[in-house]
């Protein structure tokens, strides 16, 4: 294995590793934006209130988004492994 081809696949697994997690974070800044903003404009400041909105947007984004992730994922092990022998040589 050349340093080009370990490169490549490195860039490979972090494209794939940012794609797949992004919806999820991306959903989870939103709402905790907002139910910051709503904290401020309310004053109040109570920490379990971030949690809660978070873990149930995080849920219905995991619900969504699920079955995408996962043939996403399955299709760069596959992917991988099928290139073994290409990357042995």
């Amino acid at each position: 294995m050349t340093a080009d081809l370990a490169l490549k696949l490195s860039q490979e697994m972090l494209w794939t590793a940012m794609l797949v997690a992004g919806p999820v974070v991306g959903i989870s800044m939103i709402v905790g934006l907002i139910v910051s903003i709503f904290q401020v404009v309310t004053q109040i400041q109570e920490m379990t209130l971030t949690f809660i909105p978070k873990m149930l947007a995080i849920f219905f984004v995991l619900v969504a988004l699920g079955p995408w992730m996962l043939a996403t994922l399955v299709q760069f092990g596959v992917t991988l492994f099928t290139n073994i022998p290409v990357y042995v040589r």
